[in-house]
């Protein structure tokens, strides 16, 4: 079985740039490159990605990402909101998170921070409702990156 790269010009050292035309399209994801020696460590390597993804998708845990801050995360309770935060990593962002949560009549019962460099990653689970706002509210601050909330089963 003949195998090809899917980015035949790889960066060849850390801090090398990496130009694909795939960079900047919508609804696309690019990770790192993920190879293994043998068949099997490419399988293993290849349903650990998946895996970390589904989590990511699910829950909202970062853990070992090397990009984001590293949170890991049990799922919500049943009934559960998680609202998600990816921001800039300043001073403030805590107390508009949780002043927009207030205004939205939501009860924090669980709110984690996590942060590397110049980005922070904060998860809170709320009980009661939320406005149909809030989403709208935290996008629009000035410290958002991405915002989202995870209904919990």
């Amino acid at each position: 079985m003949r195998r090809s790269n899917v980015f035949p010009t790889e960066p060849k050292a850390a801090g090398d740039s990496f130009d694909s035309a795939l960079r900047g399209l919508d609804n696309v994801i690019l990770t790192p490159h993920v190879g293994g020696s043998t068949e099997e460590a490419q399988h293993d390597i290849g349903v650990f990605v998946a895996n970390k993804l589904r989590d990511y998708q699910a829950t909202g845990a970062t853990g070992l990402s090397v990009n984001l801050p590293s949170v890991d995360l049990a799922p919500a309770r049943p009934g559960a909101h998680r609202v998600t935060l990816l921001h800039r990593n300043v001073p403030g962002v805590m107390a508009d998170l949780n002043e927009d949560l207030s205004r939205s009549g939501a009860n924090v019962e669980y709110q984690v921070l996590g942060t590397r460099g110049q980005f922070g990653y904060a998860v809170t689970d709320v009980g009661g409702g939320l406005s149909a706002d809030l989403l709208a509210e935290l996008e629009a601050l000035p410290t958002t990156i991405r915002a989202r909330v995870i209904e919990s089963a």
